[in-house]
């Protein structure tokens, strides 16, 4: 059963890292009060794992001038059937990135992770995320989310 502690916990960790994406301030080991040392992060730019996923982090976020990224409804929860230490959380986030020509790539998007508790507390262990939507020029390499069509109304 997951405590309305770990709730918080879970809930700040991911503010912070967030907080520390847009403050860009990668000094050696910044990513340690994060991510557990063999993290699996997946992003539309791909996956990587360990030092290879704070690089790829480090880099993505170097394609612009300066990012926010903005997080909200953090659902965290134990899993049935996890280990003990081991938690599952997801959240909505909306990320707003400025290219260098001062031009708006937006995001809207769901993280899906997996947490393992530490002995200096939860840590990102498994990262993804997933676009629902985007608006403005995507960075080479990254795919425009296709727009949604509105559904045709059922008849009968």
């Amino acid at each position: 059963m997951t405590t309305q502690t770990d709730r918080t916990e879970i809930t700040a960790l991911v503010d912070r890292f967030f907080r520390a994406l847009d403050a860009r301030e990668f000094t050696p080991g910044w990513a340690d009060g994060f991510l557990t040392p063999d993290a699996r992060m997946q992003t539309p730019l791909g996956t990587a794992e360990g030092a290879a996923a704070v690089r790829a982090t480090e880099e993505a976020l170097g394609r612009y001038d300066r990012t926010q990224h903005l997080a909200s409804g953090v659902v965290a929860d134990t899993a049935e059937g996890t280990a003990v230490g081991t938690a599952r959380a997801s959240w909505n986030a909306l990320m707003v990135h400025v290219h260098h020509d001062a031009t708006l790539f937006q995001v809207g998007g769901v993280f899906e992770a997996t947490l393992t508790r530490t002995g200096d507390g939860w840590r990102f262990a498994r990262m993804a995320v997933r676009a629902v939507w985007t608006q403005g020029r995507p960075p080479a390499g990254v795919a425009q989310t296709p727009a949604r069509q509105p559904s045709a109304p059922r008849v009968g």
